[in-house]
């Protein structure tokens, strides 16, 4: 049998720690769940690290709502980066679109350069993506690990057509 590792979405250092009890492999540790995820506090983020000795990525989101980011808040991704990256976060969870609809290259290569050795995983700004197989491949060949989508519908069980596609 294939091992899985499992990694939790949580929204509090409380969360992680219970993730971690529960035997996940890596969490990923967000604000503001209900608005699809927004970055953490610092005080959370390095709680949060003393406390696990599991895997710790990080949302680097500024606002919930849309995934097009202003000049400024590009400027506060790249902060809260090198903040993460000072705490010893292992990842950090990104995803920048254009208004068509597309894959930002440029504001999430930038994002990935300053995450240094940190993984990268592309969040479900995937989801709204014009088109998905173009999108995967700008993702790969931004040299992101991971992309978290449930095949651009609410739930993955409704996305399960796309999914299999996409792998």
């Amino acid at each position: 049998m294939r091992p899985f590792n499992i990694e939790i979405c949580t929204n509090s250092v409380a969360s992680c720690v219970e993730a971690q009890k529960g035997g996940a492999y890596r969490v990923e540790l967000c604000a503001a769940i209900p608005e699809g995820g927004t970055t953490p506090s610092y005080g959370d983020i390095a709680l949060a690290r003393e406390l696990l000795s599991i895997k710790l990525h990080v949302i680097i989101r500024p606002r919930g709502g849309d995934f097009l980011y202003s000049d400024l808040e590009q400027k506060i991704m790249l902060k809260d980066i090198e903040i993460c990256r000072q705490l010893g976060v292992d990842g950090i969870v990104i995803g920048c679109l254009t208004p068509q609809g597309d894959v930002d290259m440029k504001r999430n290569r930038e994002l990935i350069n300053a995450a240094g050795d940190m993984s990268v995983t592309f969040h479900r700004a995937f989801d709204m993506c014009r088109d998905p197989f173009e999108s995967l491949e700008n993702i790969i060949s931004l040299g992101c690990e991971r992309i978290l989508t449930s095949g651009q519908q609410p739930k993955a069980e409704q996305g399960t057509d796309l999914l299999k596609k996409l792998v």
